[in-house]
This record gives structure tokens, C-alpha cells and sequence, in this order.
């Protein structure tokens, strides 16, 4: 998805149009196959849905019939992923709804994706505030990193991986987005649409044979495009040479068949030039030595020697912040002592240095040890609520307040937890910046941000 003066709009949407409860404001963003609108309506909704969204307007394809059915697919695949995968670095999809207008036959019939609203886009940062972009990557690279282990995970391939599908949220996190031409995995391999951008393909899907089915791919294409951003991010160009995208295709083919080293940018920092080079092997075999989930860990280390000095950054409970300074300020706390590692399943000797600034985080076992489930708000049902946590009810070994936020003036730095949904059966409560061992058998459902204990 291209934001600001990108190609024209797929679809022209007029700010104040009515889709559902939703008003439509201005258009923040288009592709080929959709456009994405600011919108808002009075009140949240009673599913906890925000008063502010982003409408992405996916286009019936009604021209032709071959139009109709690659754009039924784009549409089926991008809901499929966000109905089955939620996690916290993947945006997030609050409701579908279909725009009944004949008087519109533009719109008549058109897919609506109501979506979590971003700020702007990695793209946007980078071509507005290039250096802004560079001091916050290594944070902003560790959530994009976590995110493609959280997609992999699930067994999706998201198969266009650039800096206009990363969107940044007004706290200053990271999301991966634009899951049109996301391909679930079969086994090894996934079939994708034969939409890639050419600048974040692997030389493999440079020139590929496309079947009934698709494009063949693997996550390997994953982590190629996440050593270009990468290689964007930190020196400010693409790690193939060549001024047109012609030319960089062909500078990869020529790479690929070993006819060309490749030549990193000096100013990429030494502790990234191995990973961005094992994201950037020749092939998917050599790739595959690098998945997402053992990358997560060096990425977080090659980012630690670009950690500021300490900058107070006020993370928000409800209350829209500048997105680059709260992006360098989550970093110079200490976002990359480990991304917030959500459910990952496995026990991690990083222990509590896994919760982020700005989170609340509870652990399975004792001293930040074991699964992790991970807050910056409220939520008065762990299990179904603004974030699920599958152990929710079972007993937590541990907890980090790691955050602290403001709304309407007030400070919110401590939370209380509850055994029940609804904020009922007090368990207890703990202070911000604290990290604790809980009593046997603490089994948290529910909690909620405080002024004091």
C-alpha cells in the first residue's frame, strides 16, 4: 500500500460518504487493488471497536470477468489471515462490510476492511525524516522481525514485505499490513498471486513460473524482503545496485547466479551487515538456515549498540503521540533488550527482558520465565478481549509493569489484576516498574491500568 502521492486511487472515495456507522474522512493510502481511508463514527462500538479506523475499500472488479476473480481472491485471502491470525504485531481487522450504493456503481459492491488506524507508514518515514527513520530502526526492525515469526508461526508467507505495508501506531509500535497477496502455507510451500514488488522479491521469484494456483513461495521470500528494508532502513538505500527497478531486478538475477558479490552499503552498521547478509543469501536453501524466529534474537542484538541515552517517553493509554519521538524514545529505554514476545510457546532465558516500554506483561513461570501475554490497556477478558492470551485462567508465575501511560491528564502507571472478566475479584495490584513473583496458584483473567495501587 503507497501512502501520500503514490499511483492513482483504485477507487475515488469522497470524504463524509457513509459506510455502516462509519463517516468517511481523507484518503491516507492506495495500491493496485484498494484504498484506505481515515474514518470515524460517534461512539465506539459495543465490541470495544475504536471511534477511530482506517476503511480499506477493496474494488468489485466488475470490468471483466478475469478481473473479478483475481480480486475476489486478493479480498478472500487478506480476511481469511485477519480472522484466523490475531497477534500483536499484525494490524488488526475489527469488522468486513460490503457497500450497498447502485447509485455508486464505483462502490456498489465493494469489500470494506475495517482496520486498526496507523499514523503513517515506514514509507512515509523514511522519505519525510530519513534520520529519524535510521535512529529508530533497530526498534522498528525488531517489531517487523517479531511479526514475520508471528505470521510464519501461523503459517502464512506474507509475500510483500516493504516499508509501505510496515504502519506505525500513534504509540510509536510497528505493524505489518497489506495482506492481499499473503499466501498460507501447504507443507513448504505457499501459492501466491503474482503481485510481488519486484524491489522485495528474492531472485528466485524474479522471473518465476506461475501456475494454475499461482507463484510458488516460501517464507524464505520473507526474509530476503526483511534484509532489504533492513538495508533501507539503516543506510538509506538498496542493497543492490542500480537506479531503476529494471536494473536492480537484473543486478539480483546476476547475484544469484553468483555472476556478482554482494556489495553492502558502507553505511550500514557493523553489527547488521551479517544478519542483512543472511537475509540476503543466494538462495532459499542457503535462507533457510535464517528463519524469522532465530533472526529475532540477533536483530534485537545487533540493535542493542544503537541504544540512546535514557529519554523519558510518555507511552499513552488513549492519547495520540508524535510517532518518531515516541519510536526513539521506546528505543532508548530499552525496547531492544527483546521485542514483547507474546505467546511465543517456549520458555526464554530472557525472562523479563522480553516486556517492553509501556507494557504490562504476565509470565507462566517464576522470574519473567515461561509464555508471556503483554498489554498496553485495559482488558477485562484476557482470553477473548483486546488481546487474547490462550493460558488466561491458569496460573501465572510472574509479572513486569513495565508501562505507564496518560488520558485526558491523568497518569495511569500502576495496574490491578482480577481472577474474573468484568474487573471483578481483585487479586492484586502491581506498581509500575516493578517486577514480581506471584503466589502459587495466581490465576489472572482481567486488568486494568490505575493512578496508584
Amino acid at each position: 500500500m503507497t501512502s501520500g502521492t503514490g499511483p492513482p486511487h483504485t477507487l475515488t472515495v469522497p470524504e463524509g460518504y457513509r459506510v455502516g456507522p462509519w463517516t468517511v474522512g481523507a484518503t491516507v493510502g492506495s495500491g493496485a487493488f484498494g484504498t484506505v481511508c481515515a474514518a470515524t463514527r460517534e461512539t465506539g462500538g459495543d465490541d470495544g471497536t475504536p471511534s477511530r479506523t482506517a476503511l480499506k475499500f477493496l474494488p468489485t472488479g466488475t470490468r471483466t470477468p478475469r478481473q473479478l476473480r483475481h480480486l475476489r481472491d486478493l479480498v478472500e485471502r487478506e480476511t481469511a489471515l485477519l480472522r484466523s491470525v490475531r497477534e500483536p504485531r499484525l494490524i488488526r481487522m475489527h469488522d468486513v462490510l460490503t457497500v450497498d450504493d447502485p447509485d455508486r456503481p464505483d462502490l456498489d459492491g465493494a469489500t470494506v476492511l475495517v482496520l486498526e488506524r496507523a499514523e503513517r507508514s515506514l514509507e512515509d518515514l523514511l522519505a519525510e525524516r530519513p534520520e529519524a527513520a535510521r535512529e529508530a530502526g533497530p526498534a522498528l526492525l525488531a517489531q517487523v522481525c517479531e511479526g514475520l515469526a508471528q505470521l510464519h508461526r501461523a503459517g502464512w508467507v506474507h509475500g510483500d514485505l516493504k516499508p509501505a505495508n510496515v504502519l506505525l501506531m500513534a504509540d510509536g509500535t510497528a505493524r505489518l499490513a497489506d495482506f492481499s497477496t499473503a499466501a498460507e502455507l501447504e507443507g513448504t510451500h505457499a501459492y501466491a498471486p503474482p503481485f510481488a514488488t519486484p524491489d522485495h522479491s528474492p531472485p528466485e521469484l524474479l522471473r518465476p513460473t506461475h501456475g494454475e494456483r499461482g507463484t510458488r513461495t516460501r517464507p524464505t521470500a520473507d526474509i530476503w524482503a526483511f534484509g532489504v528494508l533492513a538495508h533501507l532502513v539503516l543506510a538509506g538505500t538498496h542493497p543492490l545496485p542500480g537506479a531503476t527497478v529494471a536494473a536492480r531486478k537484473e543486478a539480483a538475477v546476476r547475484y544469484a547466479r553468483r555472476a556478482e558479490d554482494l556489495r553492502l552499503s558502507p553505511r550500514l552498521p557493523a553489527a547488521w551487515r551479517p544478519v542483512v547478509a543472511d537475509c540476503l543469501a543466494r538462495t532459499h536453501a542457503e535462507r533457510a538456515a535464517h528463519d524469522a524466529e532465530s533472526l529475532l534474537p540477533r536483530v534485537v542484538e545487533a540493535g542493542r549498540g544503537a541504544a540512546l541515552p535514557h529519554r523519558a517517553a510518555p507511552r499513552r493509554r488513549y492519547l495520540s503521540v508524535s510517532l518518531a519521538a515516541a519510536a526513539l524514545g521506546a528505543l532508548a529505554v530499552g525496547l531492544l533488550a527483546w521485542p514483547d514476545n507474546r505467546e511465543r510457546g517456549r520458555a526464554d532465558p530472557a525472562g523479563y527482558a522480553r516486556c517492553l516500554q509501556g507494557d504490562v506483561c504476565f509470565f507462566t513461570e517464576p522470574d519473567g520465565r515461561g509464555r508471556m501475554c503483554a498489554w498496553t490497556q485495559d482488558d477485562p477478558n484476557w482470553r477473548d478481549g483486546a488481546q487474547s492470551c490462550s493460558w488466561a485462567g491458569d496460573s501465572a508465575g510472574s509479572v513486569f509493569n513495565n508501562g505507564f501511560g496518560t488520558a485526558a491528564g491523568e497518569t495511569y502507571v500502576d495496574v490491578v489484576y482480577f481472577s474474573e472478566t468484568s474487573l471483578r475479584a481483585r487479586l492484586g495490584c502491581v506498581e509500575n516498574g516493578t517486577r514480581a513473583n506471584l503466589p502459587a496458584g495466581t490465576k489472572p483473567r482481567s486488568h486494568t491500568w490505575a493512578k496508584a495501587c
